[in-house]
């Protein structure tokens, strides 16, 4: 039997990320997407806030409230702008997660502080041009030669990869893949243009290159050979933190629509008053109802060290296929509105879009669903 009560300190976790969103990221969520570029006053105040490192226990200079209360985050956060979601995502539940899932404590206590505290950014290397969904795949390379490692290869498609400080980068050695601690600072190092996207516009993805990049010996994390082990589990919570982000959005959108629908006049009545809008104002609610239930079960599992593997990718599979039809009805419900810049409708439905791609497309998820399936021959 599930059972699950939000404490005193997430409740107020919310409340102040709620108001951060209303009072310093909704006002400037549309020059955010028009300008392409998250300003770099508005990460600041997020790590003065502590919200970068939200979920990594305080010995490391995190904040102790773990994967429920960096969901919790993500979905007030996301209710503002996806863009500024999405660079949390990436710098924290994947790119700082990586170094997390796999090091020593040793390595824990020497990279995850400044991450954790935002003084430096982080991004998540793994995509690569021919190693997408078929990530195992990668090329990059990475060599010993006495005490130094030496990387080569290009990355594709890596959220923060423009202004980060700090990669989690997987490389291929002689034993396997395997996850490296790799700085931007580097000779070597270089991060392409950003991408041109449809939507997440603030958030920048830049292609990367290393040309015979030295790294220390240390740099290696945790142990030579298991860096796909590493990637994965760090997807699960990557998956996780999308579904929460998307539960915001479609709160959100849920909220701009009911209160339009009521204002809004047909007719001589509120389209509220009309069977066809109110089932999709039903469908919608359905939709959030089950995503809150199964991003927030999902999130307890993984603080209570579960394998969530599965969970986790049920929950990017329904929240990113819900926000998509979510979107849509609030766009309907809006009629011309809906599809005018004026309103924040036709920014969400641009970034919804994506959810359904990164972090591993759902056409992947369904794979990773069913094989647990047959696996444990159709046991929950």
């Amino acid at each position: 039997m599930f059972e699950f009560k939000f404490t005193e300190e997430q409740n107020m976790l919310r409340e102040m990320v709620r108001d951060f969103t209303n009072n310093e990221i909704k006002p400037i969520a549309a020059r955010i997407d028009e300008e392409a570029k998250i300003p770099r006053e508005l990460i600041t105040k997020m790590a003065e806030l502590g919200f970068l490192g939200i979920s990594f226990p305080e010995e490391y200079g995190g904040g102790g409230f773990g994967e429920v209360g960096y969901c919790i985050m993500q979905e007030e956060i996301a209710r503002g702008c996806m863009s500024t979601a999405t660079f949390i995502g990436a710098h924290q539940s994947i790119g700082t997660n990586a170094i997390f899932n796999g090091a020593s404590e040793e390595q824990k206590k020497k990279f995850i502080p400044p991450l954790a505290s935002g003084e430096k950014i982080a991004a998540f290397g793994l995509t690569e041009a021919q190693a997408g969904s078929d990530s195992f795949h990668l090329k990059t390379k990475a060599d010993l030669v006495g005490d130094e490692w030496i990387i080569n290869g290009e990355k594709l498609w890596i959220t923060n990869g423009g202004i980060a400080d700090f990669i989690s980068l997987f490389a291929r050695t002689e034993k396997g893949i395997s996850l490296f601690a790799v700085e931007t600072n580097v000779p070597g190092f270089k991060a392409g243009p950003a991408e041109k996207k449809m939507g997440i516009k603030g958030s920048v993805t830049n292609p990367l290159s290393f040309e015979n990049v030295h790294i220390p010996k240390e740099n290696l994390i945790g142990t030579d050979g298991r860096g796909f082990i590493y990637a994965m589990k760090t997807l699960d919570a990557g998956r996780l933190g999308l579904g929460a982000a998307c539960m915001g959005v479609s709160k959100e959108l849920l909220e701009l629509s009911a209160k339009y629908a009521k204002e809004r006049v047909q007719f001589d009545h509120p389209i509220s008053h009309f069977q066809a809008v109110q089932f999709m104002l039903a469908e919608m609610a359905v939709m959030i109802y089950n995503m809150e239930s199964i991003v927030y079960r999902t999130a307890v599992d993984y603080d209570l060290h579960k394998d969530i593997s599965r969970q986790s990718a049920i929950v990017k599979y329904y929240c990113s296929e819900s926000l998509d039809k979510i979107v849509d009805f609030a766009v309907q419900i809006h009629g011309g509105m809906g599809y005018s810049h004026e309103l924040p409708i036709e920014r969400f439905y641009r970034d919804s879009r994506i959810n359904r791609i990164f972090e591993g497309t759902n056409e992947i998820q369904k794979g990773i669903i069913a094989r647990d399936i047959i696996k444990k021959n159709g046991k929950v």
